[in-house]
């Protein structure tokens, strides 16, 4: 790809409340499923890179934890990675969702401290009432210096052409910093291991899934099919049978799930095989959370 001079290349960064539908704008700008997505908040909890590239620009987009107020060291660390990505960020996009109603101090607090340029989007305009939209413009507007208003549904791809137009035209002039084959900075096992954690989030109900945790002990490619032994840890023994199910009902379910997903990424059969661990209070012990990649 010949680069010139007037190529464009920089970070993007998405950030937002648990739910505001982060990942799910990254997957739509991306035009492919790079970052689980669930109903639950919380979903996410490492920054993710998606990298689009072409022969003007590449944008590297960074989808992040949802902004809380930690409760567990996993928490303090999903919110480092937040301000990891704020650090790196040549443009950010504040995403907000129009049908939430509680909005965070932490989170605006976090917005103010920023100094690139910034784009509000506004997230799932298509099931809320236009004066609703346009209540949250003006509320957002009169806190902080946008230097454009979206209003977006990333379920439904509305109105992401113009996002994606805005970002360029912010870009800085820079050449590309990856290859433009590249779609992400991650490798394929950590997929495979958020493709099983995201089933977790489906199919357990409650508190459990956020007690879970997901490590490929083994990832080998013998051509036509790709052998995965994948451990699920969770806090506590009772927690343990939940996620196992009677006669095993649940684990295979979680399983079969995950497998066809990770198929339709690896683009090969697959075989799976899932354990589960208890490692007690794995959300506060710097070691384990060091072991998950935290």
């Amino acid at each position: 790809m010949d680069i010139s001079s007037s190529y464009k290349a920089g970070f993007v960064s998405i950030v937002g409340k648990p739910n505001a539908g982060k990942s799910t704008l990254l997957n739509a700008l991306l035009g492919q499923k790079l970052c689980i997505t669930t109903p639950k908040a919380q979903t996410t909890r490492h920054r993710i890179l998606g990298i689009d590239s072409t022969e003007t620009y590449q944008i590297i987009y960074s989808d992040t934890p949802g902004v809380i107020i930690p409760k567990y060291k996993l928490h303090e660390k999903m919110m480092s990675f937040v301000g990891n990505a704020l650090e790196d960020a040549d443009v950010i996009i504040v995403l907000i969702a129009a049908d939430e109603q509680f909005p965070e101090d932490a989170f605006r607090e976090i917005i103010q401290k920023q100094t690139v340029p910034k784009i509000l989007a506004i997230n799932k305009t298509d099931i809320v009432s236009p004066e609703v939209v346009a209540q949250k413009r003006e509320e957002w507007s009169s806190l902080f210096q946008f230097e454009a208003v979206e209003e977006i549904s990333a379920l439904k791809k509305m109105n992401l052409d113009t996002l994606k137009a805005k970002l360029i035209e912010l870009l800085p002039e820079s050449p590309p910093f990856y290859d433009p084959e590249e779609v992400t900075d991650r490798p394929e096992r950590f997929f495979v291991a958020e493709l099983i954690r995201e089933q977790l989030f489906l199919q357990l109900e409650d508190e459990v899934p956020y007690s879970t945790e997901v490590n490929i002990t083994q990832f080998k490619d013998k051509g036509e099919i790709v052998s995965i032994y994948a451990e699920i840890y969770v806090e506590r023994q009772s927690q343990k049978g939940i996620v196992i199910g009677k006669q095993g009902s649940k684990l295979k379910l979680i399983g079969s799930r995950a497998r066809v997903n990770i198929e339709k990424l690896l683009e090969k059969k697959v075989f799976l095989e899932l354990f589960v661990k208890v490692r007690d209070d794995w959300k506060n012990n710097p070691g384990n959370l060091k072991h998950f990649g935290y």
